[in-house]
């Protein structure tokens, strides 16, 4: 009988055949294109099939105001810089280097249901089917979570387009679509549930950047927050969320480079003060 590690394809493995990374290869590349290109033409244009409500991504967006609605120009950036990054990801999969081409095809798995995840519930969202794209959403997180807690000491161009960028926009995401679920969501009780649940993306940037020291989380974070405050600003000036957004913002984006500077200067960084010298020689000495 089979042993269940060599056919679950999200199990860790110390080494991968020629065979597996082919098969990485071409259906890596062909699930971020099909990601890639489903998000633009959505983008562009809009749904000519079904019944429902068929707009494309940001009419949606603009479409319903919540408390969570975000900023085109912003958001499309994020994703313009994350695709970018995916492409480099991809490219190591070709390296001549093996022990990076094994850390590339190591993520391969999580990545290629993540693509078909984004594919999923951009169908679904352009399309109103909203429950439906929340449940795609919920799934990709627990897949990216996976992904991160199973995977987060690879190198920064194979955790950042593969694991940080694509979680930290699921999570926000999640509210964000989530919003759009419920009736009349640009009344006073669904915006005030909005002032509370935004703390949410502080507290999960944080704990990022205070456990993994991940200053790319912080990042990820820190830009979709300022996404949701510009957005917020521009509909509606009197008013708390925005506020509450560049906060976040900006408590995250402080946190990212205490962690981030030490790390691009090749220093350890801690947030533990350590003991000093002679501290740590007393017991010796007592002995």
């Amino acid at each position: 009988m089979a042993n269940w590690n060599d056919l679950n394809p999200f199990s860790k493995r110390e080494s991968h055949s020629s065979g597996a990374v082919t098969t990485y290869k071409v259906l890596t590349l062909l699930t971020w294109l099909l990601s890639l290109v489903v998000s633009v033409y959505y983008t562009v244009n809009e749904p000519h099939d079904g019944y429902t409500i068929r707009r494309r991504i940001w009419d949606q967006n603009d479409l319903y105001r919540t408390a969570f609605t975000l900023n085109r120009e912003i958001t499309s950036i994020y994703w313009v810089v994350l695709f970018i990054l995916q492409a480099g990801y991809i490219c190591h999969l070709f390296s001549a280097n093996t022990d990076i081409v094994h850390a590339a095809a190591s993520v391969g798995s999580h990545f290629i249901m993540n693509n078909l995840f984004h594919f999923a519930f951009v169908m679904l969202f352009v399309r109103s089917h909203f429950h439906w794209a929340e449940l795609i959403l919920i799934l990709n997180f627990f897949n990216l979570s996976s992904l991160y807690f199973r995977h987060n000491t690879y190198p920064r161009f194979i955790h950042t387009p593969v694991a940080a960028g694509p979680l930290a926009w699921t999570f926000v995401a999640i509210y964000w679509n989530g919003a759009l679920m419920i009736p009349h969501p640009a009344h006073l009780v669904p915006r005030i549930f909005g002032n509370i649940f935004i703390w949410a993306i502080l507290v999960y940037g944080l704990f990022f950047i205070f456990i993994y020291k991940d200053y790319t989380m912080g990042f990820s974070l820190s830009v979709l927050s300022a996404s949701l405050g510009v957005a917020q600003f521009g509909h509606q000036v009197v008013a708390l969320q925005w506020i509450f957004a560049f906060i976040i913002m900006a408590i995250l984006f402080i946190f990212t480079l205490i962690v981030a500077v030490p790390a691009w200067t090749g220093r350890d960084f801690s947030w533990r003060r350590a003991p000093p010298a002679d501290q740590e020689r007393a017991p010796l000495l007592a002995e």
